[in-house]
């Protein structure tokens, strides 16, 4: 309804190069969260197309947000209701962005592009925008993964009015690494709360990929205290819902 948001953070499995499996996914979501009342889901980082950083696979993934190929992602995401944040390799000319497009009705809102990228992440090109959104009277940004590592990526959403921060997150590790970084996600998310006075809600894939690498999640709620008041189950597909009620 008016004056309050809610919203729907997606656990995933993780898809690599299977656009069409993608769109199902979000398709499948999205029919749940008709269920539930939600106005607006969240999905992981580079959903779309799967988050592999080689420069070989960036080359033959990314999409151009004008493009016939990517129109016709549009058009399959026309018909959902909810105003979608997603995950997506970006193409602009000769740079590549690790992207979060916001869709409405299958047009395209706006773009969030990361700015805090790993070692890792070296073919892509860093944003230096933080742009900001309204739905239903609640104004949100994005974070993208490491971004989170940073208070001023968070405080640049809060500065503009941001209620509510969506973390689009990629956490598909080797074991060791996702053993470690367990625990600590939602402890940096939650430091970014208490920070910037926001609500946070983060979205991460789940699974395996091989022998060497898993991914726990977390796909979660965080409160302006740094409460962690909603959790999807660690290594488990689903959806979070958290209603956020506009400024009065």
């Amino acid at each position: 309804m008016a004056g309050t948001l809610r919203i729907g953070a997606c656990q995933t499995p993780e898809l690599l190069a299977d656009v069409p499996g993608a769109l199902a996914v979000v398709e499948r979501f999205a029919a749940e969260a008709d269920a539930a009342a939600v106005d607006l889901l969240v999905f992981p980082e580079c959903f779309l197309q799967g988050y592999l950083c080689t420069p070989e696979y960036l080359e033959r993934h990314a999409v151009e947000l004008d493009s016939v190929s990517f129109r016709e992602v549009l058009g399959r995401l026309a018909g959902v209701r909810q105003v979608l944040v997603l995950g997506v390799i970006e193409r602009d000319g000769g740079r590549v962005f690790n992207s979060a497009v916001v869709i409405r009705a299958g047009e395209v809102l706006g773009v969030y592009r990361k700015t805090s990228l790993t070692l890792g992440e070296r073919a892509f090109t860093a944003g230096d925008r933080f742009p900001v959104f309204e739905a239903n009277g609640v104004r949100f940004g994005m974070n993208i993964c490491y971004d989170t590592r940073f208070t001023a990526s968070a405080r640049a959403v809060a500065d503009q009015g941001g209620r509510v921060l969506l973390v689009l997150s990629q956490n598909m590790m080797r074991r060791e690494a996702a053993e470690f970084w367990r625990p600590m996600h939602n402890a940096i998310r939650a430091q970014r709360a208490r920070e910037t006075g926001m609500w946070l809600v983060s979205a991460d894939v789940t699974g395996r990929r091989g022998e060497e690498r898993i991914g726990y999640g977390p796909t979660s709620v965080i409160s302006p205290a740094g409460v962690v008041v909603a959790q999807v189950p660690a290594s488990t597909v689903g959806m979070v819902t958290a209603e956020i009620a506009a400024p009065g």
